[in-house]
């Protein structure tokens, strides 16, 4: 079975890294699988040593019927079965590909509880019928896309994110390597892992943090990710108002999340939308304890075994790290092996690619 999945970008960020991981096991088993990315390269992409194709698309309809005409060509050379898209950008130009082309099952997978206003989600309900399945990452996110029947109920599935507890798994000596290299000593740390974008909702967090350090001025907040530049200037001023500047650290792109997170004591997501955050799973599974916005579906995720508060309220954000701050080492040991225990048995990563290559069978042969 040959397999092209449709990305908007490779940038370093959830939805990208979960594509990857997918695409590189499909290959691990066989089948023959390449990306096509809209985007042109960029200067911090994640790697890979599947074949890539840029389309370099760019604003404007001159571009898209470029890109369109390109991927076309690109497919009929390789005969895939099965084109799978993730996102808003993606799933739409996987659709209007298959009008140019009748041979592959298109499948389109949502990441998130928002992907746009009222046109976009037109958009998808103009192109259902382009797509032999729609999936989501979180029943959450679902049930949004139904209900602005952006998607029909019967068309849409939830297939939810896989974590890669192998990977992800925690190290003591790495522990201590780590938090020797940042300077750290007894500090508690607090770890958020996202892209510098609206929906991670970073000011709620500084917000949260500011209230926190009144009970305890040595917390640290560690922040891991790439985003725009003036976001990240903008985030930092905030910080500095708040008098956070030594105590909030902007780690930029890292790519030895395990090693973070392994000197970290908690994590904590403070999105205001999310879909189900990979970063959130892969602290669950480092033995972290969580503390969470109740965004989209992390509560499908994190159970009973994390702390859920209100999303935009800095002041129960606060409280809830506090509490969790405020816990015995045991009892945040114990909340931390439950949230690994609830990885493996709920959201193991190779469960769900034998969940995904079940489905890509069921629509090849239908095909």
């Amino acid at each position: 079975m040959r397999i092209v999945y449709v990305l908007t970008s490779l940038g370093v960020g959830g939805t990208e890294r979960l594509v990857l991981a997918l695409a590189t096991r499909m290959a691990e088993r066989g089948h023959p699988v390449a990306l096509l990315v809209l985007r042109p390269r960029l200067d911090e992409e994640c790697s890979t040593a599947l074949d890539v194709v840029h389309l370099d698309l760019r604003k404007g309809p001159i571009s898209l019927m470029k890109a369109l005409l390109s991927a076309r060509s690109f497919v009929l050379r390789f005969q895939p079965g099965i084109v799978h898209s993730h996102g808003f950008h993606a799933n739409i130009f996987a659709r209007l590909l298959r009008l140019l082309l009748p041979g592959p099952a298109v499948v389109s997978t949502i990441h998130n509880v928002y992907e746009g206003g009222r046109l976009r989600m037109l958009s998808y309900r103009l192109t259902d019928g382009l797509s032999a399945k729609t999936t989501a990452v979180s029943t959450a996110a679902a049930e949004t896309f139904i209900r602005l029947k952006a998607v029909p109920r019967a068309r849409c599935i939830v297939l939810t994110n896989g974590i890669d507890s192998a990977e992800f798994s925690p190290d003591a000596e790495r522990r201590v390597a780590m938090r020797t290299a940042m300077g750290v000593g007894d500090e508690f740390i607090w770890l958020a892992a996202g892209r510098i974008v609206p929906a991670k909702d970073y000011p709620n967090l500084l917000r949260a943090f500011s209230l926190l350090r009144a009970t305890h001025p040595s917390a640290q907040l560690w922040i891991a990710g790439a985003g725009d530049p003036a976001a990240a200037k903008q985030y930092s001023l905030f910080a500095a108002v708040r008098g956070l500047v030594r105590q909030a650290r902007w780690l930029g792109l890292r790519r030895d999340m395990p090693a973070v997170l392994d000197a970290a004591d908690g994590f904590v997501l403070a999105s205001a939308w999310e879909g189900m955050p990979l970063a959130v799973g892969e602290a669950m599974a480092m033995e972290k304890p969580v503390v969470a916005t109740d965004a989209g579906g992390v509560r499908e995720l994190v159970g009973d075994v994390g702390v859920m508060v209100p999303a935009g309220n800095a002041n129960a954000l606060a409280q809830a790290m506090l509490d969790l701050m405020n816990r015995s080492a045991q009892e945040r040991q114990l909340l931390g092996r439950a949230a690994r225990a609830r990885i493996e048995a709920g959201f193991s990563m190779e469960a769900r690619v034998d969940q995904w290559e079940a489905l890509y069978q069921s629509l090849a042969r239908r095909g």
